[in-house]
């Protein structure tokens, strides 16, 4: 049995010392592997010690070495001081259990005297872990209790701090200049019903949006934007109240505006919704690759219906958001657009050697969308790994600190769970896209099929087989009102990849609004 001894101390504390913690830990594991000599226990010659590194992730360089050395199998047990050393993660210690088994390694704590290699240590290490993990869900589910109290009791427990509020005291304050501001967003969006209106009502008046902090860093000022009225009229804080978990509760901070103007954009915003509709964003060919070439932003799907017709358009969502300031670009009818694109395929199905490189094509989208899945994987769980890593230290700040400071560590740790729960779905749908490139191969036969009988298959498609053949073709479609024309990028063509098109023979047809 080749033996490595791991040891790992979490800062580097003492580390100079003529005998630190390590060199503690390596004598403790070779007077254990020496007590087994008898059953052919040796050491290998290299050793593997990290100083300054947590357990709560595997970034640590001696562990890698000593990952890569099992993988190799040149190590066949894996001894360390205690179990921690290893790992204090759960989810980690699994995975490093299984590539260990994977590859025929072992694992021992010499001072907890279990070992993987037999069904009983390995079941006892399990629990083991079990439990550690399930303290530390405790104490972040005492935290996340803690806070939801806390907003029960209307108190602000964290957060970007509201427009037209100050923060003193832990405790959100009314600041004047702002406070009239959000008064005045509201009289004025009862007065024109437009929050586009009311934002470009504020930019001519060269106001702007408050600054505030994400993740640490602060932001500049922008100018309003519609989403930034439609934040603040949605917003029970300006009425006095604090929302947790769906439900609003009296707050400890003065309101900026009465029940009755916050009611009356409620049920105006309301109104609006129901008279716009649902938008059926699966009936829209081009979502996803329409863009504007007068500002460069995306052109977004909406519905109109009047007399009992349903219109289609697709807008700006620079002009939608920031007012025809921003972009004069207008609305244009889904229809023709729609209709241009698909004469710009019907022509392109005609031409000699099209399956070829359809297929040449889609061979490098995979390649492509392989290597960003990679990149995923290699990305994610080292910025997961940092997320948890913080959050540690917040538990161990937590459980050695009282007052302000312990509620300012829980608020952190609580920003922190939240963002290790986003990166985590990430992680999810990142998988779920290695699953799909399995599935592009027969997406590409398919797609060569329906090209290869354009005009006998698209008629029958559904709007889903529609669309999913025109994201397989086109990489973007470029609106420009300006210039009068509709530039389309295939990703089937070879060479020069785009060409333009005039939009005038659809003039009368094309915009609205």
């Amino acid at each position: 049995m080749r033996c490595a001894i791991y040891t790992r101390k979490s800062t580097t504390h003492n580390l100079d010392l003529e005998f630190s913690s390590l060199d503690a830990q390596r004598e403790a594991c070779e007077h254990y592997i020496l007590a087994h000599a008898h059953e052919g226990w040796t050491l290998v010659d290299k050793q593997y010690d990290d100083g300054g590194f947590t357990g709560a992730n595997t970034e640590r360089p001696a562990f890698q070495r000593l990952l890569d050395d099992v993988e190799a199998r040149e190590v066949d047990l894996v001894v360390v001081y205690k179990v921690d050393r290893l790992s204090r993660s759960l989810l980690d210690f699994a995975r490093v259990m299984d590539q260990f088994n994977k590859h025929g390694a072992a694992f021992v704590a010499v001072t907890q005297n279990f070992s993987t290699a037999n069904a009983l240590g390995t079941l006892t290490l399990n629990i083991l872990m079990s439990f550690a993990q399930f303290e530390r869900s405790m104490i972040a589910e005492r935290v996340r209790d803690k806070l939801r109290a806390s907003k029960r009791r209307g108190k602000w427990t964290g957060g970007r701090v509201p427009y037209g509020y100050d923060l003193a005291d832990k405790r959100l304050v009314e600041c004047p200049q702002e406070a009239e501001i959000v008064r005045e967003i509201f009289q004025s969006y009862g007065e024109c019903q437009s929050a586009t209106t009311v934002a470009r009502r504020l930019n001519a008046r060269g106001l702007t949006t408050a600054r505030y902090a994400v993740k640490g860093y602060a932001t500049r000022a922008q100018a309003w934007a519609k989403f930034d009225i439609l934040r603040i009229l949605k917003n029970p804080v300006y009425i006095g109240r604090v929302r947790s978990s769906g439900a609003e509760h009296p707050g400890e901070h003065s309101p900026l505006v009465d029940g009755e103007a916050f009611r009356g954009a409620q049920e105006r915003l309301a109104k609006f919704a129901e008279r716009r509709g649902a938008v059926r964003n699966e009936a829209y060919l081009l979502t996803g690759l329409l863009r504007c070439g007068v500002c460069g932003g995306a052109m977004t799907s909406s519905t109109t219906r009047r007399n009992g017709h349903e219109y289609r358009y697709y807008g700006c969502r620079t002009r939608s958001d920031r007012g025809k300031e921003a972009c004069a670009t207008r609305r244009v009818s889904a229809q023709p657009l729609e209709d241009m694109l698909v004469e710009r395929l019907r022509r392109e199905a005609c031409r000699p050697g099209l399956v070829r490189e359809i297929k040449k094509e889609l061979a490098v989208q995979v390649a492509e969308r392989r290597k960003q899945v990679a990149s995923d994987r290699e990305r994610l769980p080292r910025e997961l790994a940092r997320l948890r890593t913080e959050a540690d230290r917040l538990y161990v700040a937590i459980g050695r600190t009282t007052g302000e400071a312990r509620e300012q560590f829980a608020e952190r740790l609580l920003g922190l769970t939240e963002q290790i729960a986003e990166n985590q779905e990430r992680l999810e749908r990142m998988e779920s896209d290695a699953k799909a490139l399995e599935e592009l191969d027969a997406n590409a036969e398919w797609v060569v099929e329906a090209l290869g009988r354009f005009d006998e298959v698209w008629e029958v498609m559904t709007h889903d087989s529609r669309r999913r053949l025109l994201h397989a073709l086109v990489t973007s479609v470029v609106y420009n009102e300006a210039t009068g024309t509709v530039t389309t990028e295939l990703a089937l063509a070879r060479g020069p990849k785009s060409s333009s098109e005039s939009a005038q023979p659809m003039a009368g047809g094309m915009n609205g609004g």
